[in-house]
């Protein structure tokens, strides 16, 4: 190679910055003469280009865009600090990716059996969604739970129904993840009895509770008691889970409600690390080790159709997080300042209509997450748009994946896309905008804070209202909706139409009863009083939700305890 070419870049390889310059001029003539030439015969299709989320998107990216971005400190390499391109360092060259569809509706014996058709077909983990009265620890028998009954998930009452859900699975073997919320506490203590009934010390339970309370308030709904005492609970888990259950991740902080709630991107990210942060802070605040708890602090998000702007995201994502722990809290292992993520393609992104294109913007999306560095992935069904995945839809999602691995080369480079000046810029960009927001959050108190003043929930729907008058005004194309769309008769074709049992709520309730009948009520009411005792006196409430949980409480029982002692979250109205 010419000397005099090597002699005339920067030490750390980039472009100097009279190079830089040269390029911006070049750069400036190539826009007044060829771009303008090509403007007056190809003229743009729209007077401004955005991403999804309303950024900003320039004609053409040169390395001026990321002249401030230096190698070493924002981009880096796979498995090390800031972890900009991966948490690990040959990603999917070493393992792939967790498959991981989401499985939950009727009963306990009804999702058992889609879990093992899953695994049959190729799934490497488990997902699971539970019905609203679970969501919200109702008993399937009460009165307000029982039109809901396995409709939305499955219904988890007692340990028995725990027991039933997960046999056959081997615990210490598949990790599950639980995408529940409030309740979060009853379900892991079901988890490591289930577990421990197959003979599975605590020591080898891997697995996911949702548990990120905070994201309920601004975009879910689905909490119980009001935001102080519920980051209590999570905190309570976390310390448990760090003492009890090492492999075990007790909180995944969910940015993908957020997103499906209207939130852009750049709110996903900073609202969905602000949350993080609260759990690890108050953790911290209580006395423990940050390192003891910040490597199982596990992130969800969701993966758009914006394909660029998703795999900036992630990339940005990991880059606050790694600092976050490092720089803000303290953290010294390494393993604290790693994010590691599920991802799930947007919910929002499908349609009825023309409900086969579903499949193409999943694998668009699949391929963004893959692209981004996931660590596990659930792919939508074409059919998620209006009901619970049949069998051959879900099978499809769990192929799309299979392809994207195995077809592709996908997988086979690490983080293929860094240096692309544009995905470099992007990643900058979105990093800037969600620092700027988490700022203002520290600003205003925190994030629990904000919650009850509504600052939080007041920035979704005003996105949300943002891309539903575009899209309503035709400036945000969906296809087969607002553009190319066909008369359709509106009747599902047989094989994709999917329908719960209507006899699932009498079953589950003459389950219940008959658990309550078998069970003993001393050994019910003593675990309850207990758990009540430690509410009330701060100590950590999981060795007697566990106590509880064993002794057949049902999760309205346990929850209704805590119900008694902090009450219930009435939602702010914020308009």
């Amino acid at each position: 190679m010419d000397s005099k070419v090597i002699s005339a870049t920067g030490k750390d390889g980039r472009d100097t910055d009279a190079e830089v310059e040269a390029i911006t001029q070049a750069h400036e003539e190539w826009k007044r003469a060829s771009l303008q030439a090509g403007l007056e015969r190809f003229p743009k299709r729209k007077p401004d280009f955005t991403t999804l989320s309303g950024i900003p998107i320039n004609d053409l990216y040169t390395p001026a865009d990321i002249r401030e971005q230096k190698f070493s400190r924002d981009i880096g390499f796979p498995g090390q600090y800031p972890y900009t391109r991966g948490v690990y360092p040959t990603m999917y060259r070493g393992r792939l990716w967790t498959i991981r569809q989401v499985a939950g509706f009727g009963s306990a014996e009804n999702t058992n059996q889609r879990y093992k058709y899953l695994l049959a077909h190729g799934e490497t983990g488990l997902s699971t969604d539970f019905d609203l009265p679970t969501l919200l620890g109702r008993d399937s028998d009460h009165p307000l739970a029982r039109a809901e009954v396995g409709k939305t998930g499955v219904a988890i009452d007692t340990l028995r129904d725990a027991h039933i859900l997960w046999d056959g699975i081997p615990l210490g073997e598949v990790s599950t993840s639980m995408t529940i919320t409030s309740p979060a506490f009853v379900l892991t203590a079901m988890y490591e009895a289930t577990a421990a009934a197959q003979g599975v010390s605590a020591d080898r339970v891997t697995g996911t509770a949702q548990a990120d309370i905070l994201k309920e308030y601004t975009a879910q709904n689905e909490y119980i008691y009001p935001p102080e005492p519920s980051v209590r609970l999570v905190v309570d888990l976390m310390e448990y889970c760090a003492r009890r259950l090492p492999r075990f991740n007790p909180v995944s902080v969910s940015g993908y409600h957020i997103r499906e709630a209207g939130a852009t991107a750049a709110q996903e990210l900073a609202f969905t690390l602000a949350d993080g942060y609260t759990y690890a802070k108050a953790a911290v605040d209580r006395g423990l080790d940050v390192d003891a708890l910040a490597p199982r602090i596990s992130f969800f998000f969701d993966v758009h159709i914006d394909f660029f702007e998703e795999i900036a995201k992630l990339r940005a994502a990991r880059r606050i997080w790694a600092r976050l722990m490092r720089e803000k809290l303290g953290a010294r292992d390494p393993r604290s300042w790693m994010l590691r993520t599920h991802c799930q393609t947007a919910g929002v992104s499908l349609t009825a209509q023309q409900v086969e294109n579903n499949m193409v913007r999943t694998t668009v999306e699949a391929l963004a997450a893959v692209l981004g560095g996931t660590q596990s992935l659930h792919t939508n069904s074409m059919d998620e748009a209006f009901q619970i995945p049949s069998e051959k839809a879900i099978k499809i999602a769990v192929r799309t994946q299979q392809i994207l691995a195995h077809e592709t080369g996908a997988a086979d480079v690490v983080d293929p896309l860094a240096g692309s000046y544009y995905v470099e810029s992007l990643t900058d960009r979105l990093e800037e905008e969600a620092l700027s927001l988490m700022n203002e959050i520290e600003r205003r108190g925190g994030m629990v804070a904000c919650i009850e003043a509504g600052f939080i929930q007041k920035q979704i729907a005003n996105s949300a209202a943002d891309f539903q008058r575009a899209v309503e005004a035709g400036e945000q194309i969906i296809v087969g909706m607002n553009a190319y769309a066909e008369e359709e008769s509106g009747e599902l074709s047989d094989d994709l139409f999917f329908q719960v049992d209507p006899a699932t709520t009498e079953r589950q309730v003459a389950r219940l009863r008959q658990t309550r009948a078998e069970r003993s009520g001393v050994d019910v009411s003593r675990a309850l009083a207990e758990l009540k005792q430690a509410a009330k006196n701060g100590r950590n409430i999981m060795p007697s939700v566990t106590e509880a949980v064993t002794a057949y409480a049902s999760i309205g029982e346990i929850c209704d305890v805590l119900r008694e002692v902090f009450g219930e979250y009435k939602a702010l109205s914020i308009f």
